[in-house]
């Protein structure tokens, strides 16, 4: 799948979103990936991680474990690891705390995982899974995602392979330029942004 059937699937969904919108992260964007439009398509969502697991499998070889972070990440990595004949696990946060495997998911010894997100805007989400890793005794061999909005700035710690790189501009709040802050902000993440 080329980058520009990729973005072809967003748009198709109504999930290219222009205006102003608070992100995840707490940064302003006139741009935002709605990934809940695509992800409520069971078909579109199946072209795109299949997609994601052929890239995946030609960069890092076999996989035995697909590990997201919740909540974001679960349905495009269990999908992923659909098409790569893997399990699927995910970390979560208890509230205010950090990732953590819970449910009894693990990484065994000899196994070889990937991390699998939805958009990378800076990487905090996917660096924040891997942090909380750390004591798991397989490997983790490297993450993929279907849209790095970073232009590749958003560095995770380990190699990345992605559907699609956007070089999309996000802003501090303090820092926005005159035609976004011209429009109302709208908050469409899930991500509670703590107030500046």
């Amino acid at each position: 799948m080329t980058p520009e059937q990729v973005l072809a699937e967003f748009r198709d969904a109504n999930a290219l979103l222009e205006g102003h919108f608070v992100l995840s992260s707490g940064l302003h964007s006139g741009v935002f990936l709605q990934k809940m439009a695509i992800f409520s398509d069971p078909v579109r969502t199946e072209r795109l991680c299949k997609a994601l697991a052929a890239a995946i499998t030609e960069r890092f070889g076999p996989i035995d474990i697909v590990v997201s972070p919740a909540i974001g990440g679960i349905v495009p990595g269990y999908e992923t690891a659909r098409h790569l004949g893997a399990r699927a696990i995910f970390v979560e946060r208890d509230p205010g705390g950090p990732f953590t495997l819970r449910r009894g998911f693990s990484i065994p010894a000899g196994t070889r995982a990937v991390i699998v997100e939805d958009i990378v805007t800076t990487g905090l989400s996917a660096r924040e899974c891997l942090a909380s890793l750390s004591g798991e005794a397989g490997e983790i061999v490297g993450a993929a995602c279907l849209i790095d909005r970073s232009g590749g700035r958003g560095k995770i710690g380990l190699p990345l392979v992605t559907l699609v790189t956007l070089d999309i501009p996000a802003y501090p709040a303090d820092a926005l330029p005159p035609e976004l802050a011209a429009l109302p902000a709208v908050k469409p993440g899930s991500r509670v942004v703590p107030k500046a």
